[in-house]
């Protein structure tokens, strides 16, 4: 192990929820919900979850307990021939996520403190013009890089005294403030209509689109969950050799889903009250819909600095896991034989350039955000699927049981669900975004050359 071992099964499971929760959770899925139908796309979003989200977590914490190496040095261990250099992209992805993850990170804190000192605007129209100043430019590239210092600092304190404390500490707040903001939404004039269009799917609408709403939610399930980044797989190296992965996979999947949902819970009915409409353009939809909406109704501005406060602290739990994933791999590897604290702030540089590009224009933010989710991720999760599913099974059934009530009947069924229906849905979703994303890169490329 690279890192030691997690104080208490309350900590690890506390960071790994809050490696979950995100901005994935709290940015990413009222965006997606809104552009997808409501609550058609609630429904698919939670199919996946259940279907394909805790098949490939149990298969990540299984890998990452069984090695207790990093992510790259587990896939080495369990791997033959090219499968080894499987980690080596899944610690890619982390690297590349997390490039332009504080990038959004950081506009969330300027609204936040924004909104603080000058209050919200009353209309879309305005907040768009804001948006426009927030999302690019020098002021972005300073947010993004105090962003990536507090993530530094977090993760160069060690396991113990950084990530778990951190989450101990971060979780428990942002689940309080969410179901407190909740309750404030339930009292809202727009508060029925916001849980009718929420929370009631349209089939209509599924069998029309589902090539946009299948792929976007199990793009976001993959966001939201952490998978393909090889985060599970270094948290799980940290864990005890008997602990119960089975139910830690089911609690890590039921908080996340449920801080999901009651997200919604919060957003919607916040847009309904104050007339802006639930979908919206980019991904700056969330920041502003939501400041119009807090500029718009009654204790807005006090509700509007909670919220976003929320999203920071959701999205510091993130950003450190992901992190961490890059920074286990170089503690393991001679050639950078150094302390944590020096090896994770050289990645954090690394990180932080990176990223410019991405806050300097939204164009390239958008490729890195397309390519990531659609593509990368989905591609790092279907081979660490297919090699569990069809040449690691018996060992992986086997890690997957230790510490578990689940009879052997349970664990077959588990890596049947891996070798074939998961396989097949994650080529099937990968096809569509590779599609998706050679269309963006071709509307782009036309935009600039004529």
């Amino acid at each position: 192990m690279t890192g030691g071992t997690w104080n208490t099964r309350t900590g690890f499971l506390l960071a790994a929820i809050g490696s979950a929760v995100g901005l994935g959770n709290l940015w990413r899925f009222p965006f997606a919900v809104g552009q997808d139908g409501g609550g058609t796309f609630l429904f698919v979003y939670l199919v996946c979850v259940v279907g394909i989200g805790f098949p490939l977590t149990l298969v990540e914490l299984s890998v990452g307990r069984r090695t207790g190496k990093s992510v790259v040095g587990a896939l080495m261990e369990i791997g033959e021939g090219i499968w080894e250099y499987l980690g080596w992209l899944l610690v890619a992805s982390a690297f590349l996520l997390l490039s332009y993850y504080t990038v959004v990170a950081g506009w969330v804190l300027r609204y936040g403190a924004f909104g603080f000192i000058d209050g919200y605007p009353s209309t879309v129209e305005a907040a768009s013009a804001g948006f426009a100043d927030v999302a690019v430019g020098l002021d972005t590239v300073g947010f993004h890089g105090l962003f990536m210092l507090a993530t530094v600092v977090v993760v160069a304190l060690g396991l113990r005294r950084g990530i778990e404390l951190a989450a101990k500490l971060m979780l428990p707040t942002l689940i309080v403030l969410l179901v407190g903001m909740a309750y404030y939404a339930y009292g809202l004039p727009g508060a029925s209509e916001a849980y009718a269009y929420y929370l009631v799917p349209d089939i209509g609408f599924l069998l029309g689109n589902w090539s946009t709403v299948l792929p976007e939610a199990l793009g976001q399930a993959f966001f939201n969950l952490g998978l393909g980044m090889g985060i599970m797989v270094t948290y799980a190296s940290y864990v005890d050799r008997e602990e119960n992965l089975i139910e830690d996979a089911g609690v890590i999947i039921a908080f996340d889903t449920a801080i999901s949902v009651v997200v919604g819970l919060v957003v919607f009915p916040i847009l309904f009250t104050a007339g802006v409409p639930p979908s919206g353009a980019g991904h700056g939809t969330v920041l502003i819909s939501l400041s119009a909406a807090f500029g718009g109704i009654t204790g807005g501005g006090i509700v509007g600095v909670v919220f976003f406060g929320t999203v920071v602290v959701a999205a510091l739990l993130s950003t450190v896991s992901l992190l961490e994933v890059v920074v286990s791999y170089m503690l393991e590897q001679e050639d950078f034989a150094r302390s944590r604290r020096a090896t994770t702030a050289s990645v954090g540089v690394g990180l932080f350039l990176v990223g410019v590009p991405a806050a300097f224009s939204l164009s390239v933010f958008n490729i890195y955000d397309l390519f990531i989710d659609r593509v990368l991720l989905v591609f790092g999760s279907l081979l660490l699927t297919a090699y569990v599913g069809w040449r690691y099974r018996d060992e992986a059934l086997d890690e997957a049981l230790r510490g578990s009530k689940g009879t052997r009947r349970l664990g077959k069924a588990w890596i049947w669900t891996v070798r074939y229906p998961a396989v097949v849905f994650l080529v099937f979703v990968l096809l569509l975004g590779i599609t998706d994303y050679v269309e963006m890169v071709r509307g782009l490329a036309e935009r600039f050359l004529v």
